[in-house]
């Protein structure tokens, strides 16, 4: 099959051209996002290969179809930027990888905790200018903490696992609860309570019309004050100017994110040279007990190339007419 890839970086071609050794299918890799705009690239391909930031909405997936493209396969878990109403109008499958490494995003998570707690990002910034004081880097025993872990799918398990490693008491919130977790000690209770007991909280829900926003003025109030919150989920399950509200005033003691509500017009570029004139993004940076990173949860090896052989595997199963056996539907 001819497969457009957008939003395509080096790594894409550096992990993928090795699943596809005898040339069986061809890849074009496109710099370029999707979008309604830039889908006339696809021309002449059989599927597309999308990441988090394309935007495969209506008009996009009309003018795939009009292009011939009968395969949508996301080299991600997501799916919130597929409109899976028009897919399914245009009779266009869309496939996914779900599970490539939980380990991935859940050890991150637990790196932007230990950075911004024990503030060793500082550290390092101080020592290689020859300042060896320790004022102002003081932490908190991560031992006999509350952390609140909202979702407990296979990233929030994971990370679970790790936390109970440190000897903190996991609270989780799933609609799903899981027995192993259960089993491993984990006391699933409301939001609520989440809110008000955790110490850390830790995002790993899916962004859904029902987890949008759901971190907001409202949940901020309830929190500890001086809570941690860590987000490696999507970025829209926090609002961010209601975080920012709540850094200002000091509620939220520590923030670390992976993903931003706008991340599609500043994560996965180099902009160092230029303006950002995303005025929230640039007061989070602003803060001294914010961290953020640039969508990198995923970015491992294995991940990489657990990636890579679903997302070739998802596309040969289309091709042969085999049950998709990670299709997205409505």
């Amino acid at each position: 099959m001819k497969v457009a890839f957008f939003s395509a970086k080096s790594y894409d071609k550096e992990y993928f051209d090795p699943v596809n050794p005898e040339g069986h299918h061809r890849f074009t890799y496109f710099e370029a996002a999707l979008n309604g705009a830039t889908a006339a690239l696809a021309r002449e391909h059989d599927a597309v290969c999308l990441f988090v930031n394309d935007k495969a909405d209506q008009q996009a997936i009309e003018q795939l179809s009009a292009n011939g493209i009968k395969l949508i396969a996301l080299r991600s878990a997501g799916f919130n930027n597929v409109d899976l109403e028009a897919a399914s109008k245009y009779n266009i499958r869309v496939v996914r990888v779900p599970a490539y490494s939980p380990e991935a995003v859940a050890e991150h998570a637990v790196a932007l905790i230990l950075t911004l707690n024990r503030k060793t990002h500082k550290a390092y910034n101080r020592v290689r200018e020859g300042n060896f004081s320790l004022e102002k880097l003081t932490g908190f025993n991560l031992h006999d903490k509350t952390v609140g872990v909202i979702g407990t799918g296979k990233i929030g398990q994971a990370f679970c696992r790790i936390m109970l490693g440190f000897g903190c008491k996991i609270l989780g919130f799933d609609i799903a609860p899981a027995d192993d977790m259960i089993k491993a000690g984990i006391h699933y209770c409301s939001l609520d309570d989440i809110f008000s007991q955790s110490d850390i909280i830790s995002l790993h829900s899916p962004l859904l019309p029902e987890t949008r926003h759901l971190i907001n003025k409202q949940a901020f109030s309830k929190m500890k004050k001086g809570v941690m919150l860590i987000n490696t989920s999507r970025g829209a399950v926090i609002d961010t100017a209601d975080a920012i509200d709540a850094l200002k005033n000091e509620k939220i003691g520590y923030l670390g994110i992976d993903v931003y509500e706008q991340e599609e017009k500043l994560f996965f570029k180099d902009l160092s040279e230029k303006i950002i004139a995303d005025d929230m993004i640039a007061r989070l940076i602003g803060f001294p007990n914010v961290l953020i990173t640039s969508h990198q949860g995923f970015f491992t090896k294995e991940a990489l190339e657990q990636i890579a052989l679903v997302t070739v595997k998802n596309i040969e199963d289309f091709e042969k007419g085999l049950h998709l056996e990670n299709e997205v539907k409505l």
